[in-house]
């Protein structure tokens, strides 16, 4: 049975009901070589090819199910016992090898060739962008595309209750808030898939099964903003040891106690799997202190922007703002691109390249992009050579996707209802207006009861995910190339899409950078109304030829 700890974990709350998962004595048996706990909602994965871990957490990502119950109904007759004994061995001689070279020689780098799938269960979304923060791993989260948040699991719905909340008289008040946000969530569901297939009928030549994906995906992208930042996901994570460390001690050092519990019980989890890369966290005079350096850091520039910034009200701006860019940014770029097959110094070409015209610079890169057949065909790090700074302002469902970008610099503010919100034209045309600003007006009123109650640190919890948040995205033309090019793809959510379409547009028009923004050449403006259809179609012809 769920010990209190995951109580609070999954619920936030004391005495709170135990996971709606539960395991007969013969699923135990089965499930116990492949995860290091069958009760907690923090747990590794052990002794699988790790072709079936990768493949476990792609299908978690678009699941309700929780992973050991997708473990047992999708994958488990596909794994032999042989595979647990096999991985098993040296197992316990690697351990000493690296605890003695990482001791004795103190090499960090050894801590990067080591690393652990872990799954965190019952995050909410705040919870899940502070795991993704990292840059040395990779993330996959339950999708609200693809999973309705319809499950009442122990007769609750799937958010937390902080537990800062615990004895505060506004407890009530947050529960009923977030109880009718989901109410009315799930009451438009349907309503909203009926919308959606009066407006798009389906066509003959698509399967029922292709239609109806298409039409789900597209209501629930519609309702996602209703979810406050409260609701709970699945997040599954690979990582090496010591992209961990980074991770759990800023979550040490993060103020809300669910980020905190988390870290504790993913060292507990992460210690049986790689216990040598993670003995720094707790050390007093290592970790500790470092969780209480970065603690400190973040109290005192809070404490000073309320000196620096008292009296300065936020400018009305555009959704996304170029910043920042450099003028020469082509230029550079070509000069770079000369670089690796020249034997000219770095600042020759420089001068070779501003001399050049614009057509003949076009040319180079034209050369140095060569002919790009699909989107993964990207040119190299000449690329690298320029940069842009995006101011963005956009509802917290879009920045939830863009944030797993991790070749960049990201950084976000508090989320408040301070910014209003996007409103889908369809929520309207559908009936739905009066139930969605309802949600939309009692979680603000709930963010500032609990700002007002100096219950400032939990307030984003309460705030629906419609609601607009300020990020900045600083990146390089490589990466600008692969974000714009992967999140205006037609079968993306419309937030987003407008999103990394504006980037491009600023890219060309704004910098100047026409030849740079040319070379994405895989930017998609157009406009599509079903996004997930073309995607759907090509799925299932994939599925008909395997």
């Amino acid at each position: 049975m769920t010990n209190p700890r995951t109580a609070r974990l999954l619920y936030g709350v004391p005495d709170g009901p135990s996971p709606a998962e539960s395991f007969t004595s013969e699923e135990r048996r089965r499930l116990t070589p492949y995860f290091t706990n069958l009760d907690e909602p923090v747990f590794a994965l052990t002794n699988l090819p790790d072709v079936v871990k990768g493949a476990l957490f792609a299908r978690y990502s678009r699941s309700a199910k929780p992973l050991r119950r997708l473990f047992l109904d999708e994958f488990a007759d596909q794994v032999s016992d042989d595979d647990s004994e096999a991985s098993a061995v040296g197992i316990e001689r690697a351990e000493r090898l690296y605890t003695r070279v990482f001791h004795e020689y103190g090499d960090d780098s050894i801590a990067q060739l080591g690393g652990a799938h872990i799954a965190c269960e019952g995050a909410s979304n705040l919870l899940t962008k502070v795991l993704e923060r990292g840059r040395l791993a990779a993330y996959l989260e339950q999708s609200t595309r693809y999973v309705p948040y319809t499950d009442r699991p122990q007769g609750r719905w799937k958010y937390l209750v902080p537990e800062e909340l615990d004895g505060s008289p506004l407890r009530n008040q947050y529960i009923r808030t977030l109880d009718r946000a989901f109410e009315i969530y799930a009451h438009w569901i349907d309503p909203m898939q009926g919308y959606y297939k009066d407006r798009y009928p389906k066509d003959p030549n698509d399967s029922e099964g292709v239609y109806r994906a298409a039409i789900r995906a597209k209501a629930l992208d519609t309702l996602r903003g209703l979810l406050p930042a409260a609701t709970q996901s699945n997040v599954g994570i690979f990582g090496s040891g010591q992209a961990y460390e980074g991770l759990l001690l800023q979550m040490r050092a993060h103020p809300l106690v669910e980020m905190r519990r988390y870290a504790d019980a993913m060292l507990v989890e992460l210690r049986k799997v790689i216990p040598a890369f993670l003995t720094r966290v707790d050390q007093p005079d290592r970790g500790v202190r470092w969780s209480e350096y970065l603690s400190n850091t973040q109290a005192d520039i809070r404490q000073a922007s309320t000196a620096a910034l008292t009296d300065v009200e936020p400018e009305p701006n555009d959704e996304v703002s170029l910043v920042d860019f450099d003028t020469e940014g082509e230029v550079k770029v070509v000069a770079a691109a000369l670089y690796a097959v020249s034997n000219l110094p770095d600042y020759q070409l420089l001068t070779v390249a501003r001399r050049m015209s614009a057509d003949e610079r076009a040319s180079i890169l034209a050369a140095y992009v060569g002919d790009r057949t699909n989107r993964r065909h990207k040119p190299g790090r000449a690329f690298e050579r320029t940069s842009y700074r995006f101011d963005v302002l956009s509802d917290y469902g879009a920045f939830r996707d863009l944030q797993r970008h991790r070749l960049l610099t990201i950084e976000w503010q508090d989320f408040t209802p301070a910014h209003g919100f996007n409103e889908p034209a369809a929520i309207e045309e559908a009936g739905a207006l009066p139930d969605w600003r309802q949600v939309m007006e009692s979680t603000a009123e709930l963010h500032d009861a609990l700002r007002v109650a100096n219950l400032d640190v939990v307030a984003p919890y309460a705030v629906a995910m419609a609601y607009r948040v300020r990020f900045y995205m600083h990146m390089n033309a490589r990466e600008a190339m692969h974000v714009i090019e992967l999140r205006s793809a037609p079968q993306g959510h419309p937030a987003y899409r407008r999103v990394c379409q504006a980037m491009h547009r600023l890219i060309a028009e704004q910098a100047g950078h026409r030849a740079l923004a040319a070379a994405m050449q895989f930017a998609d403006h157009s406009v599509v109304e079903l996004e997930r259809l073309k995607a759907e179609r090509n799925s299932e012809k994939k599925r008909l030829k395997s």
